[in-house]
């Protein structure tokens, strides 16, 4: 592995600290005695984020290059980071915060993929890029650990967060601005627009792909969301008391997926490795159906598996097929990631008028279409 990757895999750990909102909404709702309504704000910014600055980014980055992009996006989240260490005594104080701290993780994804590919080695750009997303998650995961960390041991508040992610944001500035990177650009090539990079989804490759990314992130957050919720309504599972910490089952079985793909690519093919974990995840999400407890568990692990690989393979996969068209495509396909912002409401919608067994029809369709995909590429069904 080259020494190259390891700044940008410590944006990956970054680019984690972001979806530590999902966490924040428990606890700014304690805090600042907020509604339901008022909390869920917080995620939805994060969202928005995605959905309204990933092309304009892409396009940004393509006049300015990666490198730029990336120590924009780090010095964005570090500046919503020390806002509240000087006081957080009001919750819009706290929704500029998150508001920065989900810019920053936007601009760090447009930027953070695709600069994988300049400082990877020839053939291993998707193995890394999984390795970033198993480094990611352990950075998600400190958003629910910590607190409980502070508060047990050390009898801190959940703010300790804001310091500690200050730190290591702070050092990764400094080992990314050490950096030297030769950004893989073709001389020829014309510099990027709205036009161009819109144009695209004419491409119907890409526009498949770019679809693959929405409905994917839209079924990890369902699964995510809705497994905590049917454990409780169908088995009257208390997950706290389990020490399973709600989606923490889950969770772990996607962390550890992640490391496992990283080895796995060194021998398997990006385009046969799709394939695999697109079936272990359609037919992991069959156990749900079974009404069995046990299965259902299992199932929830192998899923967490399945799930693991599925965003950085469809990203590094159409990457490679247009290197040339590296900005325009990470723009598109981190805007997708407003995916987790509408499947779930549709799979809580059924949960609600049928059950929450029935809700889980929503990621199994997203990800029967993913193998479809998956399908395509290997035979190159699909035209670029």
């Amino acid at each position: 592995m080259s020494k190259k990757t390891i700044p940008i895999f410590l944006v990956f750990l970054i680019m984690g600290f972001g979806d530590a909102v999902g966490p924040f909404v428990g606890l700014a709702k304690n805090e600042f005695h907020l509604s339901n309504t008022l909390a869920f704000i917080i995620p939805f910014l994060g969202f928005l984020m995605f959905g309204l600055l990933s092309v304009p980014m892409g396009i940004y980055q393509d006049r300015k290059g990666k490198k730029f992009i990336l120590e924009l996006g780090l010095i964005i989240a570090l500046l919503g980071l020390i806002i509240p260490i000087f006081g957080l005594n009001s919750f819009p104080k706290f929704l500029l915060t998150v508001l920065l701290l989900g810019i920053g993780a936007t601009i760090l994804q447009v930027a953070g993929n695709p600069i994988m590919r300049d400082v990877s080695e020839e053939g291993k750009y998707s193995r890394n890029l999984s390795l970033g997303q198993f480094v990611k998650a352990i950075g998600s995961l400190s958003g629910p650990i910590i607190p409980v960390i502070a508060a047990r041991y050390f009898n801190a508040d959940w703010r300790v967060m804001f310091p500690i992610y200050s730190f290591f944001i702070l050092i990764t500035i400094i080992s990314v601005a050490s950096l030297k990177i030769e950004e893989k650009k073709d001389d020829n090539q014309k510099p990027a627009t709205i036009k161009s990079c819109l144009s695209l989804l004419k491409n119907r490759y890409v526009l498949m792909m770019v679809l693959g990314i929405f409905l994917y992130v839209g079924a990890e957050v369902s699964i995510s969301s809705g497994i905590p919720v049917h454990l409780k309504s169908r088995f009257g599972m208390d997950i706290q008391k389990l020490g399973l910490l709600g989606t923490g089952l889950f969770f772990t079985a996607l962390v550890a997926g992640r490391f496992l793909g990283g080895v796995i690519l060194n021998w398997i093919k990006a385009e046969k490795f799709f394939i695999i974990t697109s079936f272990i995840s359609i037919i992991s999400l069959m156990g749900l159906f079974t009404g069995i407890k046990l299965i259902v568990i299992i199932s929830v692990v192998f899923i967490g598996l399945g799930f693991a690989n599925i965003f950085p393979l469809i990203f590094s996969i159409t990457i490679e097929r247009m290197p040339e068209k590296t900005n325009e495509l990470s723009g598109l396909m981190i805007t997708a990631i407003v995916g987790g912002a509408i499947l779930p409401p549709v799979m809580g919608f059924l949960s609600d008028i049928f059950s929450t067994t029935t809700g889980f029809l929503v990621p199994v369709l997203a990800i029967l279409y993913i193998l479809w995909l998956a399908l395509s590429n290997k035979n190159r069904e699909v035209k670029v």
